[in-house]
């Protein structure tokens, strides 16, 4: 240990570093938390959910790998855990850096299956996720047998061409699927954030052998060592904040803002990706006289029955099949010939309503759930018309037939009366033509001004006129 100078950490520049490392870290925490903590934004289940979580543990154990074995504290390696292979071998490697280019090859696998196949992928992401580890569990586990590190925790020159290789090839695994869906119009960041991991990637493996290439040629000079272990560590905390990404995982959420928390409203996947008439009802839609008679079906194709229904169904929580009826009908709206939108449409009602275990799974059957599960062609118009249909059955079956009694529906009628003789009011006044007479008075002086020239007035059913 006496011919490695500058082993023992301790150097202002050092704890300037693991300060910087920290910071890092806890802004990645409320960067990758702060849609569910501040805007009440529902956690997705599944891949969406964890492979974000694992990108930030991943990223947390890099950081703290490079501390422990860059010797930025002063400490004595008194115990086993302390050793560089624990550190420097395992934690940097399969559970740090390979862990996170792992997450992000995940993240392109399952794109290109879904913009570029438009089928779901055939191995889910808890089952891909380990194997595509495994090479650097292997490689840890040889380093780990073979010993070959020195005292300031570095592999001899030959180790590290073979580490580098592993590192470049993951690298470019990533570069092949990126390049493979470089062609598709992602609605949201996608692409941006994959180049954006590779360029990042690629600029920690060249500033980590430089390091490593400066501190063997040089090796007695001390301050080089300090200065590299400075750069390396505050690169590594800059980079793992870029690195980090969410757009692949949950799209929506790049809509919120990081900074601006006023009059933020979060989307649905119909208003981010422009579908027509999506959300609330208008003031000057015409209403719709509701006959129970109709079928259910066709009922809920109109907005304010459904939003009527829905509310009855979400008051009995049961309001998942009334949910999926609604974005279905959104997903009908979305022409063939725009298949990344209907991808999006459909991978986002998939992982809502059909994965086990979903946030607002719906009971269908298991063969229409694997259906779809495994379907071929993810923009295909009758893709949910099977769970549509069993889901329709039930509702007939247990909400319609409370739904006319309760007071919902009394409350419906009363609104579809009072926006008929509305609309029927609009028309009338519309009918004639008080420009000419009104364009020369003002307002506040136009003895016959009345409030129900004002649209979303709720006294447009009284008569104007004394």
């Amino acid at each position: 240990m006496a011919n490695c100078p500058a082993v023992h950490g301790g150097y202002p520049s050092d704890y300037v570093a693991v300060s910087i490392a920290i910071f890092a870290v806890i802004l990645l925490i409320v960067r990758s938390s702060f849609p569910f903590l501040i805007h009440k934004v529902p956690s997705a289940r599944g891949s969406a959910f964890w492979i974000p979580v694992i990108q930030v543990v991943a990223s947390f154990d890099f950081l703290l790998s490079l501390v422990m074995a860059g010797n930025f504290l002063k400490y004595k390696k008194s115990h086993w855990w302390l050793s560089c292979y624990v550190w420097a071998v395992w934690v940097e490697g399969p559970l740090g850096f390979g862990l996170l280019m792992s997450c992000r090859i995940a993240q392109a696998f399952q794109l290109y299956y879904a913009f570029v196949k438009r089928r779901l992928p055939p191995v889910r992401s808890h089952i891909f996720l380990p194997l595509i580890v495994l090479p650097w569990i292997a490689g840890a586990a040889i380093i780990h047998v073979k010993k070959p590190l020195n005292c300031r925790c570095h592999l001899q020159a030959y180790w590290v061409i073979a580490v580098m290789c592993l590192h470049a090839l993951y690298v470019a695994v990533l570069v092949g699927f990126t390049g493979a869906i470089r062609h598709i119009e992602f609605r949201f960041d996608e692409l941006k954030d994959l180049w954006q991991g590779i360029l990042v990637s690629a600029s920690l493996i060249g500033l980590w052998v430089s390091a490593y290439i400066l501190n063997e040629i040089h090796d007695n000079i001390s301050w080089l060592q300090v200065t590299s272990r400075f750069i390396l560590l505050f690169t590594a905390s800059i980079l793992v904040l870029v690195f980090f990404s969410i757009s692949i995982s949950q799209p929506l959420l790049t809509q919120i803002s990081f900074i601006k928390r006023e009059s933020i409203e979060f989307k649905t996947m119909c208003q981010a990706l422009g579908i027509p008439d999506s959300g609330l009802l208008l003031h000057g839609e015409q209403a719709v006289v509701i006959d129970p008679n109709e079928p259910l079906d066709k009922l809920l194709t109109h907005k304010m029955f459904r939003q009527s229904f829905m509310a009855f169904a979400d008051s009995c929580l049961a309001g998942e099949s009334v949910h999926f009826f609604e974005e279905v009908h959104e997903l009908g709206k979305i022409p063939i010939d725009d298949p990344v939108s209907r991808i999006y449409m459909a991978r986002h009602i998939i992982n809502k309503y059909i994965i086990a275990g979903a946030a607002m799974e719906v009971n269908i059957s298991h063969r229409s759930r694997q259906a779809i599960l495994s379907t071929t062609d993810l923009t295909h118009p009758d893709l949910f018309t099977d769970a549509l249909n069993e889901l329709i059955q039930l509702m007939k079956m247990n909400l319609a037939k409370d739904y006319w009694s309760s007071m919902y529906f009394l409350k419906l009628k009363d609104e579809t009366s009072v926006r008929s003789n509305g609309y029927e009011m609009e028309q009338m006044s519309g009918a004639y033509s008080f420009s000419a007479r009104l364009s020369c008075v003002n307002a506040i002086d136009d003895p016959f001004h009345q409030d129900h020239f004002s649209s979303g007035s709720s006294q447009d059913v009284h008569h104007p006129y004394p």
